[in-house]
């Protein structure tokens, strides 16, 4: 990174063939679709590029840095995108013997990411982080700019919070004779 500070335009190729891939993931996971993860990490490394020099190695992590810019991107893309986002219908059309089964399985994937995307947004954040993206408390504390504390109750709301909403997926899972996974 003191290199990218200094304009070199190798160092930022490295900087970013070691941390795109990861941040797409966090990204996808956040926004719910691939296209709108890719142009917010366009974005977040176009930011890391232009203001290279606020970075301070001695208080924050590079990764620290960049999945916060990131994160702050997302929201103002989804509350710019609130109003015009419809629900997206997943159609699945299969004649195979198995089709009955993929639409249940395409039916309880939907419930939990409609599930996790109406979590409050600081509740999202900390479970995508933690959950999905195996980033440690700490490192999740400091992108949410929250103490390790804090980051924990958000976790435990978000996992309370997920088990009420999706209850009637899991009794209705435990009634179903379909449900081994595949």
């Amino acid at each position: 990174m003191a290199q990218v500070q200094r304009r070199d335009q190798e160092a930022f190729t490295r900087l970013l063939d070691r941390h795109l891939a990861g941040l797409q993931k966090f990204l996808i996971r956040m926004t719910g679709n691939a296209a709108d993860a890719d142009e917010v990490a366009q974005e977040a490394f176009l930011r890391i590029w232009s203001h290279a020099n606020s970075w301070q190695p001695d208080r924050v992590r590079f990764t620290t840095w960049l999945f916060r810019i990131a994160r702050n991107l997302a929201i103002d893309r989804h509350r710019k995108q609130r109003e015009t986002n419809d629900a997206d219908v997943e159609r699945i059309v299969d004649d195979a013997p198995d089709a009955a089964h993929a639409i249940d399985a395409g039916r309880r994937r939907k419930m939990m990411q409609n599930a996790i995307a109406q979590l409050p947004e600081r509740q999202r954040i900390a479970l995508v982080l933690c959950h999905f993206d195996g980033m440690s408390n700490p490192d999740a504390a400091a992108v949410l700019e929250v103490t390790v504390e804090a980051l924990e109750s958000l976790l435990s709301r978000a996992r309370r919070t997920l088990r009420n909403a999706l209850r009637p997926l899991l009794e209705t899972q435990e009634t179903l004779p379909c449900t081994t996974n595949r």
